[in-house]
């Protein structure tokens, strides 16, 4: 899947794979190392249009959660 634009166009497949990777999500969170290596060794850049702090961190927390290094851009 691509894009997520609606819980409709989600099978019931896709919407309990989505729901056992939070459950998992959770478990690394309560865990004593709570980040997965998913990401390490890669560089991930955010490039926003408009400044939005509360995206901006959202997305430098998740990438920094799978081990990846963050560089934020804004225009």
């Amino acid at each position: 899947m691509r894009h997520l634009l609606s819980i409709n166009d989600l099978s019931k497949e896709q919407a309990i794979e989505i729901l056992d990777t939070a459950l998992e999500m959770v478990r690394v969170n309560e865990g004593p190392v709570k980040k997965l290596p998913t990401l390490r060794g890669k560089t991930v850049v955010n490039l926003f249009a408009e400044d939005s702090t509360r995206t901006r961190i959202s997305f430098e927390a998740a990438a920094k959660r799978l081990s990846a290094d963050v560089i934020n851009f804004t225009a």
